[in-house]
């Protein structure tokens, strides 16, 4: 694509500006032609798109929990580039280029399908929904990524991508730097707007008082670590939100060292509080 592509952070805003819309999903795919193919590819999905609606009904409707429907893997596959390649810039290299050998583009493959398809088994169920997404993922990858890679190459990489989609739950251990960059992005689709849906119903706990107070996530290069995370709260209620959810993804996923998590409050009614997680 051209220079003048979308950047992330517009593109998660266009997504979540119209979250009830059919969902296409953009990514900044640079040049990278093979990533590009398989966006094309997982845009034209009619049977995808069918199983991530499945999801939100069940998420949404049936359970009352927040969305895990196509803007959240528009979120999620956005935020798991971003930190891809911030961790690529500083000399980081990615576990499929080191093992196996391949190219930094493919390892883009890998944490966008991996981002993209990580859920699909909540279209069975919540419960063991990570052991469902290996199964019903499989026969996806090999259509997504059919004749764009050799049989060997795109076995690897359907590996790769299964593994980091077994990975994102709660007490996964990644072994690869992709399956560690999805747990964590998947932790990062954490803003107040995207975590409504229980709280509005009324279910008022700290999970969603924690949640609403979460104004701003940004990804930027850090100064003693490759990636800065910088989070935005409205009130300490997000101290929650950061110490036992995201933290929970970020330890043990490989990334502690590449990553720097600074939350600020910021409210008139609160005295200004400044956490600095280093993980």
């Amino acid at each position: 694509m051209s220079g003048s592509e979308p950047t992330e952070a517009k593109l998660i805003a266009e997504a979540l500006s119209a979250p009830d819309q059919h969902i296409t999903i953009h990514l900044p795919t640079r040049h990278n032609p093979i990533l590009q193919q398989v966006i094309d590819r997982v845009n034209a999905d009619e049977e995808l798109y069918a199983l991530w609606t499945a999801m939100n009904v069940n998420a949404v409707n049936r359970l009352g929990m927040s969305d895990h429907g196509p803007v959240h893997f528009q979120i999620v596959a956005n935020i798991a580039l971003k930190l891809l390649r911030q961790l690529i810039e500083s000399g980081v290299a990615p576990s499929i280029v080191r093992d196996h050998q391949m190219a930094n583009n493919d390892a883009e493959v890998v944490v966008v399908l991996g981002a993209l398809l990580h859920d699909l088994g909540m279209s069975i169920h919540r419960i063991d929904h990570e052991q469902y997404s290996l199964f019903v993922a499989q026969p996806k990858i090999d259509d997504l990524l059919g004749g764009l890679y050799p049989i060997g190459a795109r076995t690897i990489v359907r590996s790769e991508i299964l593994h980091a989609i077994i990975a994102h739950r709660s007490d996964g251990k990644p072994i690869t730097v992709e399956a560690g960059v999805v747990r964590v992005a998947d932790a990062l689709d954490m803003t107040k707007g995207r975590s409504r849906i229980p709280f509005e119903a009324g279910m008022v706990n700290i999970h969603s008082l924690s949640a609403a107070a979460i104004e701003r996530v940004e990804i930027v290069k850090g100064e003693e670590k490759p990636i800065h995370i910088s989070v935005t709260m409205s009130n300490s209620a997000g101290i929650f939100q950061l110490d036992d959810l995201l933290k929970d993804k970020l330890n043990g996923s490989g990334l502690e060292k590449y990553v720097e998590v600074e939350a600020t409050i910021e409210s008139e009614t609160e005295k200004k509080l400044v956490t600095v997680f280093r993980m």
